[in-house]
């Protein structure tokens, strides 16, 4: 009984440390994940500033400009 209780113990230990090693891979790829969405991220806000620059610069050019009252007040 006690030589099976001390591989039951063994066998748990072993599987423990893989648990903790599976873990461990899994958090590392959690954080290189969560690094590229942030980086993902920042280029969607750039992207996103520079299409509405582009969008304001081409409204400005489609305004007719403004006319001047030329009108002499006597």
């Amino acid at each position: 009984m006690k030589q099976q209780l001390e591989q039951r113990l063994q066998s748990l230990k072993v599987e423990f440390e893989s648990g903790q090693k599976i873990l461990a891979d899994l958090e590392a790829k959690q954080a290189n994940i969560r690094e590229t969405l942030l980086r993902i991220s920042g280029a969607i806000q750039v992207i996103e500033e520079e299409l509405n620059k582009a969008s304001e610069v081409a409204e400005n050019r489609n305004q007719p400009p403004e006319t001047v009252n030329t009108e002499v007040v006597t």
